[in-house]
C-alpha cells in the first residue's frame, strides 16, 4: 500500500507530540490570578470518564463492523480529549497544586496510578494521532494494528484520570 498520504502528517504527528507536552508543561508555571466560574476537576473527571465509556463504544463499533458510528464516536473521543486539556491546563494557571493527604498503601497507589497516568498521557499522543492518520488516509490495515496498541493506553490515560480526581478530590 502507498504511505505517501500518510507520510505528509509526519512533520505535524512530531510537531504536536512534542509541543503538546512542553506547552502543558510551560503553562504550569505560569500563575494567573483569575477566579474561574467553575471547580473544573469533577468536570475534567467526568470528561475523562465519558472519554472512556467512547472509546469502549467506538471499538465496540468496529468489532460490529459499524465503521460510521466508529469514526464517529473516535472523533468524539479526540474532542473530549482537546476539552480536557484545555480545561486542565486553564485549572493548573490558576490554582495551586493539591497535595495528596493520604498515608500508607493508599498513597503509593496513588503515586503509582498518578505517574503511570501523566507518562502515559505524554506517550498516547502520538499513537492517537499515528491512529487517526492512518484511518483518514485510508490505510485501514496499518490503523488496525497501531489502533491495537493505542486503545488500551488510552484508555487506561481516561481511567487512571478518573481514579486520580477521585483519590485526591478530599484534599481540594
Amino acid at each position: 500500500m502507498n504511505h505517501s498520504n500518510e507520510k505528509k502528517y509526519n512533520k505535524v504527528i512530531v510537531i504536536l507530540s512534542v509541543a503538546i507536552p512542553l506547552a502543558v508543561a510551560a503553562l504550569f508555571g505560569v500563575k494567573i490570578d483569575l477566579k474561574l466560574p467553575f471547580f473544573f476537576p469533577p468536570i475534567y473527571a467526568t470528561i475523562n470518564a465519558i472519554t472512556a465509556l467512547v472509546l469502549i463504544m467506538a471499538y465496540t463499533a468496529i468489532v460490529n463492523k459499524k465503521i460510521k458510528l466508529h469514526r464517529r464516536l473516535m472523533q468524539t473521543a479526540i474532542a473530549l480529549s482537546l476539552i480536557f486539556l484545555v480545561m486542565y491546563v486553564l485549572y493548573h494557571m490558576t490554582s495551586d497544586s493539591t497535595k495528596f493527604g493520604g498515608e500508607g498503601i493508599i498513597k503509593s497507589t496513588y503515586y503509582i496510578i498518578l505517574i503511570t497516568h501523566i507518562i502515559l498521557s505524554v506517550i498516547v499522543i502520538p499513537f492517537v494521532l499515528i491512529t487517526y492518520v492512518r484511518a483518514i488516509t485510508n490505510n485501514i490495515e496499518r490503523h488496525k494494528k497501531i489502533a491495537r496498541i493505542t486503545f488500551p493506553i488510552w484508555l487506561y490515560v481516561a481511567i487512571s484520570g478518573v481514579l486520580v480526581y477521585i483519590m485526591i478530590s478530599p484534599y481540594y
